[in-house]
């Protein structure tokens, strides 16, 4: 038996680490193109005749929520989850990065090429009127790169939970996250700098982010090759013949997925818990990052030049954390004390925003570091204390139900700010949504730790033993 256990590729350290860091490469790059034009708000909403696009508060709020339009109004993403449990991982993930790739050129196209002032007209959702031609087209591009980043996520998250189920497990998502944290601080750093160092061209940091995209595809494709060779090492220690390779099994787990079997997640509390929790962190966390620079910039007297760099703190410090705190729940547990102390700092840290207290540079620093706190205590705990709810072969529709369901913060929450901010430029009223977020999030964190008491899901137990 000890002899066959050998043979499983992902009991190799080395084999196991290396897959890792190839799918979080891939998820990296994507994160950078997620989050590259959110710097950008102070060009895109320049009048035309000074060089930028034109845009209204309204017309970014927009495209900023269009990342999930269609993942949420069209299902894709909850389709995502099925396809990825009766497809697999390379399929799905191949499948995914390819539309990311073409969302991202349609999207490059939008914010690159001079419509001459033309718009649309659009009613829907919570925006009505006329939409600038390029902000359409960026947030058709938007939307399409916005399904394949989110389908790539789950499946990513899958292929975590294959590889590292009974090693580190929270290490490694962790790391993921970490270096996908790496790509959106690049990319809040970044995308400003290099716009003004081609004259105020939107279009240049996109450009970057296009091609880098297509390099992660590529290294995606470098993994399905190790993920076949995982595959055929599960089916040979468990003494299955060469034909019964591609249809091994991803678990311990040998039923297959069986969509009446999507009952035993819908009627799970736990797993319910977890979903609206990270649709309320989340929703405080990305769309205040799309607005974050323009605040930095009305509210804390920071110059135009560097605005982008103090929200780029805030991934910057997960990079940091979010692996310690994954070796912590791997080691101690404590997972959903972890969510709730997460959830308890971005109510606080929303909340001092939103009485705009000390206005000054170095206090926004000092609050962008603890909201990097913040964001890496949730997600080190909440990622991998699901699959300790739901059972391997439905994992890849828990974690599509779960990004679906935080997707229509990341759709709606954006258009949301958008019109709050034109209204109330001092971002008051948007800082008190977000931090009523964050209160609603304790709540819900408070609520699983006596949810995980009576179902004993192992939340607040170690996950190497």
């Amino acid at each position: 038996m000890v002899e066959k256990l050998q043979q499983i590729l992902s009991d190799s350290k080395g084999a196991r680490w290396t897959a890792l860091f190839i799918v979080a490469f891939t998820m990296m790059m994507g994160y950078f193109i997620t989050d590259v034009m959110s710097p950008l708000e102070v060009l895109l909403t320049k009048p035309l005749a000074a060089g930028g696009l034109g845009w209204s508060s309204d017309d970014y709020g927009f495209f900023s929520g269009s990342y999930g339009l269609i993942n949420v109004f069209l299902l894709m993403l909850f389709f995502g989850g099925i396809i990825l449990d009766k497809m697999g991982i390379r399929f799905t993930g191949v499948l995914a990065c390819a539309l990311m790739v073409i969302g991202v050129c349609i999207k490059y196209f939008g914010v690159s090429h001079d419509f001459g002032g033309d718009s649309i007209y659009l009613n829907i959702i919570i925006f009505k009127g006329n939409l600038p031609l390029s902000a359409a087209i960026a947030s058709l591009g938007f939307s399409i790169f916005g399904m394949g980043c989110e389908i790539c996520g789950i499946t990513v998250s899958k292929i975590i939970t294959k590889w590292f189920t009974g090693h580190e497990l929270a290490l490694a998502m962790g790391i993921q996250v970490a270096l996908a944290r790496l790509g959106t601080a690049a990319a809040m750093m970044g995308s400003l700098p290099i716009a003004k160092a081609f004259g105020g061209k939107v279009g240049a940091p996109v450009l970057l982010g296009t091609v880098l995209l297509i390099i992660g595809f590529l290294a995606f494709i470098v993994y399905t090759v190790m993920d076949k060779k995982l595959d055929r090492s599960i089916a040979e220690a468990k003494g299955e013949s060469e034909k019964h390779v591609e249809e091994s099994t991803e678990s311990d787990d040998d039923e297959k997925f069986h969509f009446s079997d999507l009952k035993l997640i819908f009627s799970n509390p736990g797993f319910w818990c977890i979903c609206l929790l990270c649709l309320l962190f989340y929703s405080g966390v990305f769309p205040f990052l799309k607005f974050a620079t323009k605040l930095m910039i009305a509210n804390y007297n920071v110059p135009e030049s560097v605005a982008g760099i103090i929200p780029g703190l805030i991934p910057f410090g997960t990079i940091l954390l979010t692996p310690l705190f994954g070796t912590l729940y791997d080691k101690i547990g404590k997972g959903a004390t972890l969510m709730l102390i997460g959830s308890a700092m971005l109510a606080a840290i929303h909340f001092i925003f939103a009485i705009h207290i000390l206005p000054y540079g170095w206090f926004a620093v000092i609050i962008m570091i603890l909201l990097g706190v913040a964001f890496s205590l949730v997600p080190s705990a909440m990622w991998p204390s699901v699959p300790k709810i739901i059972p391997m072969k439905l994992l890849g529709s828990a974690y599509a139900i779960i990004f679906y369901i935080q997707n229509i913060g990341l759709s709606l929450v954006p258009m949301l700010i958008g019109k709050l901010n034109g209204a109330d430029p001092t971002y008051k009223t948007s800082m008190s949504v977000f931090c009523s977020f964050g209160v609603c999030a304790v709540v819900l964190s408070l609520l699983l730790l006596v949810i995980d008491k009576k179902k004993n899901y192992g939340l607040q137990e170690p996950n190497i033993k």
